[in-house]
């Protein structure tokens, strides 16, 4: 180890600990006044143009009716049109002014393309997306016979979220827009049996945070991790995976209230339920702990059979949600 390595090794940590004494107590006061300020400024969602992927179903849909009872017009994008047509109607009965629904496939960079196009066509500019299309796989890894089977839970939840907001980027610059991307708490505390799922919400909010910090000064980014929300896409989860269902699952419309209203505020996270913040320093300060206790929960030997079983290799083991 070179010189400079060990000095930093020696210093940094105690460098650290005093500016974190003579900081934390002023960067609590300029949060709170910055909190406030957000009270104070809350945007109003009359007439904005907000696009939401995955729209047909689960927080997509009780997004879209959050958003219409603020008078915001809408465009409802989902892979699946039977249900998307009702959750129009809903939204306008519930205040929203207009409504435009498109099928499309977020994982195909064309049908991404064309939805932000269709949308700024219909509506002349943009001033929300929401990327919130998504799907999960419950495997692990030593059960995957074709491995590139996990390749659309990426495709949809990360490359979806990106090829939106790609075309999306232009318009919202111009109209100082906002981006939403529901993440979720497993992208920052995986659980077992649900790493293809895990691994995609943290590339989701690595990349987000990374273009926040590249696109902050010309459009708002909200992240949001919510934990366990009732949805057919969860409870077919927790129905694949039996250890999942000791977590209580929380209100989708709730979810969504709080969701809106953090955009509103312009905060940078939003956690729903709050309680799944909790999760994220348990791990970092006691990973070992955590560890043994999914070991526990999820009933993993700690010791291989030698017998892998291939648990979710049928099509109905793929669950999707747009």
């Amino acid at each position: 180890m070179s010189l400079t390595h060990k000095f930093l090794v020696i210093t940094l940590p105690l460098v650290t600990l005093i500016i974190l004494s003579i900081t934390t107590v002023p960067y609590l006061f300029f949060k709170l006044i910055l909190y406030v300020k957000k009270l104070v400024r809350i945007e109003n969602l009359t007439g904005k143009v907000v696009i939401i992927t995955g729209s047909a179903s689960g927080i997509g849909e009780q997004l879209a009716y959050e958003y219409a009872k603020r008078g915001a017009v809408l465009s409802l994008v989902d892979i699946k049109e039977d249900n998307l047509k009702a959750v129009a109607d809903k939204a306008k009965s519930l205040g929203s002014p207009d409504v435009i629904t498109i099928v499309a496939d977020v994982s195909k960079v064309e049908d991404c393309k064309r939805f932000v196009d269709e949308t700024v066509n219909h509506f002349g500019h943009m001033d929300h997306l929401v990327n919130n299309a998504g799907t999960v796989m419950a495997e692990q890894l030593e059960d995957c016979v074709e491995i590139s089977a996990p390749r659309s839970v990426m495709e949809v939840n990360f490359w979806g979220a990106l090829y939106g907001t790609l075309y999306a980027i232009p318009h919202l610059k111009r109209s100082r827009g906002k981006i939403v991307v529901i993440a979720s708490g497993l992208g920052w505390y995986p659980l077992p049996r649900l790493g293809y799922y895990n691994a995609s919400k943290a590339a989701i909010i690595n990349f987000f945070e990374t273009l926040r910090t590249e696109l902050g000064w010309a459009i708002g980014f909200t992240i949001v991790s919510p934990g366990f929300i009732k949805t057919d896409l969860a409870k077919k989860a927790l129905a694949s995976e039996a250890s999942l269902r000791i977590f209580p699952m929380a209100s989708a419309e709730e979810c969504a209230k709080a969701i809106v209203t953090g955009v509103c505020r312009g905060d940078l996270y939003v956690t729903y339920p709050f309680w799944v913040k909790l999760g994220f320093p348990l791990k970092v300060i006691f990973p070992e702990l955590v560890d043994w206790l999914h070991r526990l929960v999820f009933k993993i030997p700690t010791k291989s059979s030698g017998n892998k079983q291939n648990l979710n290799l049928s099509h109905d083991s793929q669950l999707q949600a747009e």
